[in-house]
């Protein structure tokens, strides 16, 4: 009967022992939040949101249906869209009303116009690339459409005869001439817009925006009248890439503009005070910021300049044969191309034109995706090309530190020694002593 208190306490032992023989891990504990208040969500679309706008596009439909089949004489498309979008919004600021106050539902308002004008905008882009597309799919698949001209094939001939090579070579050409006389111009013009100010820069840029809203046949009578008619250069693709770059001009002029004035003012201080000139601090610094933006701006002129008509028919003609001569003899474009070929009652010809549109679209982003892989890097990141230099250029530094020679060494420590003995050969601030002899008076020599 004694031996049960020590049975007990060995095994008390044991079982201390086993416990700090073992890890235990402490419970997670959740960060309470602060003031005892629950956690709010920060997502922007809420469950309420989504109900409340599908309940009221569901209402807003079904109350449109009401009205223009039982109860009013209203039809159309159209018409039913608008009285559908307007119930929708109506019935979208009731239901938001339920939950949220006046501001928060002024705001849902406002964002749901926002969204649904984007959506709109979108959609109609969608239209005309697919509707494009579409209409030219019977051209699109042949090949002999982007390896020949239209100089042997008529009104009737089948879409295995003819194409639009002509007109994709002169479309570059064109656009070629414009960009080379357009990029340079309008960049320097914005430098000096924004680096130079005062009344001509802004008389400048009071005719610059002027010029943004040029109509397009008044560019190409002027170049018309200037360089054909005065000068006596024939309608040629040179012609035609004048008139472009009038149009181009002032879109890439305007655009550049904007965006060197959002590059940091602090950015030229720093050169400055580094005391780098006003071109180079232009040159190394400013431009390179403003890199990506100056790329959209140029992308914008080429968008402007690419699908023109009525400067290329005046300045440059109409021709059905492949012409790469940019300086004499008509030159075609793509968008001077399809207009021609859909004015043609067949079905061919048609499908001809809607497929020089769909080349054209392909082209417009072809050029988009050239210019952003140019100028869509941001300011200090460097191509693989300029990283491999510059890790050349720092092992070259290396070396030339690393082999210094004795002599560099020993002629350095020479100026320090020669430094410090002249240091130490200076006067000190007390009273100084002369050390010339006083002069002797001659009567006492005599």
């Amino acid at each position: 009967m004694t031996a049960a208190p020590e049975t007990q306490n060995q095994t008390q032992n044991q079982d201390q022992a086993s416990a700090r023989s073992r890890t235990t891990l402490p419970p997670a504990v959740r960060a309470a939040a602060p003031g005892g208040e629950p956690r709010r969500s920060v997502s922007q679309l809420r469950a309420t949101d989504v109900y409340a706008m599908t309940g009221a596009a569901a209402a807003a439909l079904a109350l449109t249906w009401l009205l223009f089949a039982r109860l009013l004489p209203f039809d159309g498309a159209v018409g039913f869209v608008v009285v559908a979008y307007a119930l929708f919004l109506g019935l979208y600021a009731l239901l938001v009303s339920f939950d949220e106050d006046g501001p928060a539902v002024a705001d849902r308002i406002a964002a749901a116009v926002v969204r649904s004008l984007g959506a709109l905008l979108l959609s109609v882009l969608v239209f005309v690339v697919s509707y494009t597309l579409w209409e030219g799919r019977r051209a699109l698949p042949h090949l002999n459409f982007f390896t020949e001209d239209m100089r042997l094939a008529g009104p009737l001939e089948p879409l295995s005869t003819g194409g639009i090579e002509h007109a994709i070579a002169g479309t570059l050409i064109e656009i070629t001439i414009a960009l080379i006389i357009t990029v340079p111009v309008g960049l320097v013009c914005a430098v000096f817009l924004n680096e130079v100010p005062g009344r001509y820069a802004r008389f400048v840029r009071t005719i610059v925006e002027a010029m943004t809203a040029l109509p397009s046949i008044v560019a190409g009578l002027f170049v018309y009248a200037t360089v054909i008619l005065t000068l006596g250069f024939p309608e040629s693709g040179f012609a035609a890439g004048l008139a472009l770059s009038v149009m181009m001009l002032p879109i890439i002029i305007r655009a550049s503009d904007v965006v060197l004035r959002l590059v940091p003012g602090t950015l030229r201080e720093a050169a400055y005070a580094m005391g780098t000139s006003r071109w180079r601090t232009v040159w190394h610094v400013v431009l390179p910021t403003a890199r990506s933006g100056l790329a959209t701006a140029v992308i914008l002129g080429t968008a402007r300049g690419i699908g023109e008509t009525s400067p290329v028919l005046i300045t440059a003609g109409f021709g059905a044969e492949f012409n790469a001569n940019a300086f004499s003899d008509p030159m075609v474009s793509l968008p001077l191309a399809a207009l021609k070929l859909v004015e043609s009652p067949e079905p061919n010809m048609i499908a001809r034109g809607f497929g020089a549109a769909a080349t054209l679209l392909v082209v417009v982003l072809a050029l988009f995706v050239v210019a952003r892989s140019i100028g869509g890097r941001g300011p200090g990141q460097l191509t693989r090309r300029q990283q491999h230099r510059r890790v050349l250029a720092s092992r070259k530094d290396a070396r030339r530190f690393g082999t210094r020679t004795p002599r560099t060494d020993r002629v350095q420590q020479d100026g320090r020694a020669r430094q410090e003995t002249r240091t130490h050969r200076e006067p000190g601030p007390g009273p100084r002593t002369s050390l010339r002899k006083p002069a002797q008076d001659p009567r006492s020599s005599s």
